[in-house]
This record gives C-alpha cells, sequence and structure tokens, in this order.
C-alpha cells in the first residue's frame, strides 16, 4: 500500500490490488476513520466511516490541492499492475 502523501492526522495511499478499480485513494488517520475519493473524473467521496463532516471536508480539500500529484502518483504506482 503505496503512501502517498502524509498531513497530519490524514494518510493518503493506493491499494495496490484496487489497480483495476476507477482511479481513487484511501484516507486513514487521527483515529477516527478511513475514506475513498474517486480522482476522476472529478473528486468525488466514494465511501467513508467515523470521519466527522468537518474531517471530510478537510480531507476533501487536500485532495482537490493535490490532485493532478495524486493522479500521477496513481499513474506510477498501477503501472504494470494486472487490470
Amino acid at each position: 500500500m503505496p503512501t502517498l502523501f502524509r498531513t497530519e492526522p490524514y494518510t493518503f495511499f493506493i491499494v495496490l490490488h484496487d489497480c483495476s478499480e476507477r482511479m481513487h485513494i484511501h484516507v486513514k488517520g487521527g483515529g477516527r476513520g478511513e475514506a475513498k475519493y474517486w480522482l476522476e473524473p472529478v473528486v468525488e467521496q466514494a465511501a467513508t466511516r467515523g470521519y466527522t463532516g468537518r474531517d471530510l471536508s478537510r480531507i476533501e480539500r487536500r485532495i482537490r490541492d493535490n490532485r493532478e500529484a495524486l493522479i500521477r502518483r496513481w499513474d506510477e504506482a498501477c503501472e504494470g499492475e494486472p487490470t
């Protein structure tokens, strides 16, 4: 599970066996929960549990601010992975 980046208290990462799915990232941290966000065609929450609305707003802002870099990292991590 390559870590894409960390910004306290969250860790943004890819699960390699998910490379065949639509481009997305996972988020964990703060001892509260976890979330999954689609990166394309737009940033969109796919699933979440345990986070407050405030947490989700912060997480989504960080994803939007770093979207292009996250897409590049996804492509690098998933290159050559079975689809």
